[in-house]
């Protein structure tokens, strides 16, 4: 019951409190540049879409350490899952700079990511670290395309996305060296699509 207790705690915290960061916030000492309505919208959007796939990143490591069998696997999701916070916090703070909001449905997938995350570990540390690296793979890939779509002159959004792509890059290299497991292509072809579904809701709800 304890644990239960602990765990609902967590959820309700990454959903509804601020989140809150040690590092300081990248860019966060760079002057606004003045963006057009559009382009700030934009960005805004693209934040709010980076804001919710932190939100999965948290439920994804607390359905995976719950489940995890090994004290340094669990170490390893809890030390990444700190960074996710500072993901979050820093977006939240981006976001609120735009002046914009996190999405409606943040509940929902937090909802599925921590099913999911659950079921990864449930299949064995071997394979959580696996689901572990790819979602980071594809998180890294997902955040450089939107540097690509950066208005030029926003370095201070530039320079968040740019400090978590760098993370997410060294947590997938952490899971491969602790002996993560190659998902099979038919998975992370799933993956991608519900990673999509995601980012394309996220942007405009």
């Amino acid at each position: 019951m304890d644990q239960l207790i602990v765990e609902f705690d967590k959820a309700l915290r990454t959903l509804f409190a601020p989140a809150r960061t040690v590092r300081p916030v990248p860019g966060g000492d760079m002057p606004d540049t003045l963006l057009s309505d559009a382009q700030r919208e934009h960005v805004a959007g693209l934040m709010r879409v980076n804001h919710c796939g932190e939100i999965c990143a948290q439920a994804l490591y607390q359905g995976q350490a719950i489940m995890s069998r090994d004290a340094s696997v669990r170490r390893e999701l809890e030390q990444a899952s700190n960074e996710e916070t500072e993901h979050l916090a820093w977006t939240e703070q981006r976001i609120a700079e735009l002046g914009g909001r996190k999405s409606l449905l943040n509940p929902l997938w937090y909802g599925g990511s921590l099913a999911l995350g659950m079921l990864a570990g449930r299949l064995g540390d071997r394979w959580n670290l696996g689901f572990l690296a790819e979602t980071e793979r594809q998180v890294e890939a997902h955040l450089g395309g939107h540097l690509d779509q950066l208005p030029a002159e926003d370095q201070k959004s530039r320079e968040t996305i740019r400090q978590m792509k760098i993370d997410e890059a060294r947590h997938a290299d952490t899971a491969i060296g602790l002996g993560a497991q190659e998902l099979p292509g038919p998975v992370k072809a799933a993956m991608k699509i519900m990673a999509r579904v995601m980012t394309t809701t996220s942007y405009r709800v």
